[in-house]
């Protein structure tokens, strides 16, 4: 760990502060001066504190630490799947049916993606994620009452809506509460409950389709699914609710001391813990940057693989063999893949500084995969289901850039802005994915794996800062600059 993460050791207004950290006598760069009158959130937490030297020493760091874990990583995102429990029958779906149903849920993500991007920076955080996910489950439920074509695709397309939330809601507790040293395995654990929930919405799916098949059911197995899913989530969002703090300001677990050392730790940082006010600016400098369209465009690439092979995983491992029963639990390892990956990747990038080129690993994993399932023989079900498993290798990639969005992207107007259109380009990338699996092509699919397989500034700042002349304003981290 970096010694600024060692001991950090900050003086607030007009102390002295230790070496290292002094401010260097010249001018303000006017383009700080410029912005410099509309602060952090986390300035509140120091009002009233002026004189005080706050020392946080790494025993301190890493009891905090610990403490912010527990009460924090046992909310990851809980995600359900649509299968081949008979639903296709049920509600009447042919042709090219089940590909839109599919893609509708990306629709509603899409439409909904910068809107929700604004309201996770102007309402309370937590708040807001706890009522998405709340009304997430809810119309989850509802997806248990369809009974044609036209009520999937409305129900999907609100699925999408509400879930919009979720994942740059993540990112942003994230860049909130972790180092950047800290943030890769974070972001990491979070997008590896996507894993587990395929592994046990697998399990709880398998057992009451089979249950269904052995004692009878008054109601089709896969509306049970929806029903017992859409519960579990709105349970999991009412849990968020009550003990998510929206930042440290409102952490009912840290004593009031505690909270002011939660905000320094995360000083190193340069970003703060949030601003409500939404600032032209950083919109424009989020628009006219590169490395946002950078984002942008593997997002849309990388993931219309994870839009074909999410939502046909069950029909993928029914066309090597198996029954639409059995599909459900040999689909369960796929997430233990994801899990292990993610974890591994995200472990290793903050541990070596370098996200990227470690998470490419899961790529190379993924395409070997894809290889196995088109390359091998119809005959070979065991060798093409392996192929299918190191498929979910594959977000590694996807969460390490998302990651980055939280690290290195400064300015909370910036930061959501940037979110927003790269997980819109998700979402493109998703819808394009399931229409790339068309019915005509059933069992081997060929198209679309020849489709997915191919699809698969700090240091500039720090010069700056560098510079002789440079001055920095006093708690310039609070000031809600970007990271130009």
């Amino acid at each position: 760990m970096a010694d600024s993460e060692k001991a950090l050791s900050t003086g607030i207004p007009n102390m002295e502060r230790p070496p290292g950290c002094q401010e260097h006598r010249g001018s303000v760069p006017a383009e700080i001066a410029k912005h410099a009158n509309d602060a952090d959130e986390a300035m509140k937490a120091f009002a009233g504190h002026e004189g005080v030297l706050l020392e946080l020493d790494e025993a301190t760091n890493k009891r905090l630490l610990k403490r912010i874990d527990l009460h924090l990583m046992p909310y990851g995102p809980f995600d359900t799947l649509i299968n081949v429990m008979g639903i296709k029958k049920d509600i009447h779906l042919t042709g090219d049916d089940y590909q839109w149903i599919s893609s509708m849920f990306y629709f509603g993500y899409l439409a909904w993606e910068y809107p929700t991007n604004r309201l996770l920076q102007r309402l309370p955080l937590a708040k807001y994620s706890s009522f998405c996910i709340i009304v997430w489950g809810l119309v989850l439920c509802c997806m248990a009452g369809v009974k044609n074509y036209s009520g999937g695709l409305a129900v999907r397309f609100f699925l999408g809506v509400f879930e919009a939330a979720v994942t740059p809601g993540f990112a942003l507790f994230t860049s909130q509460w972790y180092t950047k040293r800290e943030q890769g395995t974070r972001v990491g654990i979070w997008f590896g409950f996507n894993g587990w929930a395929q592994i046990f919405g697998g399990l709880i799916a398998y057992a009451i389709a089979k249950g269904a098949r052995l004692h009878g059911s008054a109601i089709a197995p896969w509306r049970i699914v929806f029903l017992v899913t859409g519960l579990l989530t709105m349970a999991i969002g009412i849990l968020f609710l009550i003990f998510m703090p929206d930042n440290q300001l409102n952490a009912r677990w840290l004593k009031p001391f505690d909270r002011r050392l939660a905000i320094e730790r995360v000083r190193v940082n340069q970003q703060g813990i949030g601003n409500k006010h939404f600032k032209l600016y950083q919109l424009k400098e989020a628009l006219l940057d590169p490395t946002t369209w950078a984002f942008a465009f593997y997002a849309l690439t990388a993931d219309i693989p994870n839009g074909g092979i999410t939502n046909f995983f069950s029909q993928l491992i029914v066309s090597f063999g198996y029954t639409a029963e059995e599909s459900l639990l040999y689909g369960t390892p796929a997430g233990a893949v994801e899990v292990v990956a993610l974890l591994v990747c995200g472990y290793l990038g903050d541990r070596y500084g370098n996200r990227l080129l470690i998470s490419m690993s899961g790529l190379v994993v993924a395409i070997l995969g894809m290889i196995l399932i088109v390359a091998l023989p119809l005959s070979n079900n065991g060798g093409r289901l392996a192929g299918f498993y190191l498929t979910q290798a594959s977000p590694t990639l996807f969460v390490a850039l998302l990651s980055l969005i939280a690290t290195n992207v400064a300015g909370y107007t910036k930061k959501t802005t940037v979110a927003a259109i790269y997980l819109i380009s998700y979402c493109a990338g998703n819808i394009i994915g399931p229409q790339t699996f068309r019915p005509e092509d059933e069992p081997r699919y060929v198209p679309a794996g020849g489709f997915l397989m191919p699809a698969y500034q700090n240091k500039k700042k720090a010069a700056i800062r560098a510079q002789l002349g440079y001055t920095k304003l006093e708690n310039q981290e609070w000031l809600d600059l970007t990271d130009r």
